[in-house]
């Protein structure tokens, strides 16, 4: 996968521009692993956050538009194309590195796109 695949969601994922997905299930191949809780379109950086809630002890992890395999609106989910533990073993997501370093999203590009 190209980087810019990596941060774009698929065609045939079913995003809309505008659709907000804050509050949806996040469904990896395995099991339910949180609720989004943050999202974002940005052109080469698109992305959710999800919280994980007590499944990894309220862990926050950023997952990459491109791991995203479908989005269903009437179910109010999201399928991601990796399980459970992998996103379990992913960098944890941290809001104040986030903002400051332009360079914070390079980790999630290193980590899932080995995968």
């Amino acid at each position: 996968m190209t980087e810019e695949a990596f941060w774009a969601y698929h065609p045939t994922a079913g995003h809309q521009t505008g659709l907000d997905l804050v509050g949806y299930k996040v469904e990896a191949t395995d099991g339910s692993i949180g609720k989004v809780d943050k999202h974002s379109d940005a052109v080469d950086a698109a992305h959710l956050v999800v919280d994980t809630g007590v499944w990894i002890f309220g862990r926050h992890v950023l997952l990459p538009a491109g791991i995203i395999q479908r989005i269903d609106t009437a179910e109010k989910k999201v399928y991601v194309n990796r399980t459970k533990d992998q996103i379990k073993h992913a960098p944890e997501f941290d809001e104040i590195k986030y903002t400051g370093e332009p360079t914070y999203l390079d980790q999630y590009s290193r980590y899932y796109g080995h995968m």
